[in-house]
């Protein structure tokens, strides 16, 4: 007896052990081929951001096939037309910034109009300020190359993450791919999962996938309304570069309580150096009615009561992405986080679930 209780544990521990080494080879195996995951990854995000279109098109009565054909071919468009209309834009609006920063800026400049409008700093202090001049050549120096070197990372983060051409290809087919197929990705899922949790997966995924849809479209229309609030504002208050300011808080408006924050500096400092401390002031006002209305309106109406992804979910996932994959590993992270939390929040039911049951069969004996 003792020598079968002896070879039981003897088995157990060896099982153990190999059971172990086998998810140690796995994870290896999946850091290695870290750019295929990636790849499989965004495809997958694609598919399921794009599917409530694709059915919304088919209750219409259009084909899945051709739904999917004229999504990918709008898609395609629409980034055709920002790399031709916009990007050349802004481009054209960033040098012209640039080329307008002066050589040099004297605090006299800025001290005496805050002197005129009753600011004071202090006895002695304006005579002081007055006496002293900051150099902006070397800052305006590295901004420049800043620029060339982010436009070289650009290139260079997309050749790694994408592994070239093949790889886009790749992400284009396999999305593609899962999209026409109306239980593309289910099907992918029941693949790599176990078969005894094919049904909880695919309904994990089915939740996740709505999630994914509602925050990439909250976030679309959440950064055109910012954009075009804040293009408004300055435009009337007389602000230069207004399209490459609105479309940088835009963009901005993907990172939670920071992004608005961030993006507001430039205009701010841009209306104090070009328009006085009153026009200044007067923006920092605008800009804080207009993240009000933000914070109090559109994004718990487009983003967080539609989606229910926390601000601080969001801007975690943005840096875990975003530090392991760059630029495209903080699009995905976002997505993915979405499915995440929906499976932290199973194991709550479940366990909120087993500690009622238990509760009610105590209370029963």
């Amino acid at each position: 007896m003792a020598d079968s209780s002896r070879e039981l544990n003897i088995r157990i521990n060896t099982g153990t052990i190999i059971r172990a080494v086998i998810v140690v080879i796995l994870i290896l195996a999946l850091w290695y081929m870290f750019d295929i995951v990636l790849v499989v990854l965004a495809s997958v995000v694609i598919a399921s951001a794009i599917e409530p279109v694709i059915r919304r098109l088919k209750r219409k009565g259009v084909h899945r096939i051709i739904s999917v054909i004229l999504v990918f071919i709008v898609l395609a468009a629409i980034i055709a037309g920002i790399m031709i209309f916009i990007v050349p834009l802004v481009t054209q609006d960033a040098i012209s910034f640039l080329n307008s920063l002066p050589k040099n800026i004297s605090l006299e400049d800025i001290w005496n109009p805050m002197s005129s409008a009753g600011v004071s700093l202090g006895t002695g202090m304006g005579q002081s300020i007055a006496s002293r001049t900051v150099s902006l050549s070397d800052l305006i120096s590295g901004l420049q190359q800043l620029i060339v070197g982010t436009s070289a990372g650009v290139f260079q983060t997309a050749s790694v993450l994408f592994g070239g051409l093949f790889s886009f290809i790749l992400i284009v087919v396999l999305s593609f791919y899962l999209a026409v197929q109306e239980e593309g990705v289910a099907d992918f899922l029941r693949i790599i999962a176990p078969v005894k949790h094919h049904e909880y997966i695919t309904n994990l995924w089915a939740r996740s996938q709505r999630k994914i849809a509602l925050w990439l479209q909250g976030q679309i229309i959440l950064g055109i309304l910012i954009g075009v609030l804040v293009y408004l504002v300055l435009m009337v208050v007389g602000i230069p570069h207004a399209i490459l300011l609105a479309i940088f808080a835009g963009l901005f408006e993907i990172i939670p309580v920071f992004g608005p924050i961030i993006s507001s500096v430039p205009a701010i400092l841009i209306a104090f150096a070009d328009k006085g401390v009153g026009t200044g002031l007067l923006l920092i006002g605008l800009y804080i009615i207009i993240y009000q209305f933000e914070s109090q309106l559109f994004y718990p109406l487009v983003v967080k009561k539609i989606v229910g992804i926390s601000p601080i979910v969001v801007i975690l996932a943005l840096v875990i992405g975003g530090k392991l994959a760059g630029l495209l590993g903080a699009l995905i992270a976002v997505p993915l986080s979405a499915a995440l939390m929906e499976y932290i929040s199973d194991i709550e039911k479940y366990k909120k679930q087993e500690i009622a049951e238990r509760a009610t069969a105590n209370k029963s004996i």
